[in-house]
């Protein structure tokens, strides 16, 4: 779990959650699938069964009021960096989901990279084992 539990948690998960959807609205076609996938990282990453619907519809109001991706990223980027690679390894999957990357999603990733100070090598390479991952 990568928050302690404490009255901020759902706020936190809420923004990465509004992370999550923002990157799969991007291509403006959010699928069950993708939401699918956010709600398994959300489960992952310290939400529970309980509190699952509210971050996630949190997560949609944040993302719906905001013209900035940076509030969402501050939660991101304070984690460790095993915990952020899960959240990008879980972003491409959103993204490769339906099995192909527009120009706006690989736009968004490059910028998330530079926000979240991940090598682009590194993130090259988790772009690459998600889309062969998923494509096999």
């Amino acid at each position: 779990m990568f928050f302690k539990k404490n009255k901020n948690e759902n706020n936190n998960l809420s923004k990465i959650a509004a992370l999550l959807i923002h990157a799969a609205k991007i291509d403006e076609n959010f699928s069950k699938s993708e939401e699918t996938i956010i709600k398994q990282s959300l489960l992952q990453i310290g939400a529970n069964n309980e509190n699952l619907e509210k971050i996630f519809f949190d997560g949609k109001k944040i993302e719906e009021n905001s013209n900035q991706i940076l509030e969402f990223t501050k939660e991101v980027k304070n984690m460790e960096e095993n915990d952020k690679i899960k959240i990008v390894e879980t972003l491409w999957r959103i993204i490769y989901s339906n099995n192909e990357a527009d120009i706006y999603e690989t736009s968004l990733m490059r910028r998330l990279g530079g926000l979240l100070y991940i090598d682009s090598k590194l993130m090259g390479d988790i772009k690459e084992r998600i889309k062969n991952k998923i494509q096999s």
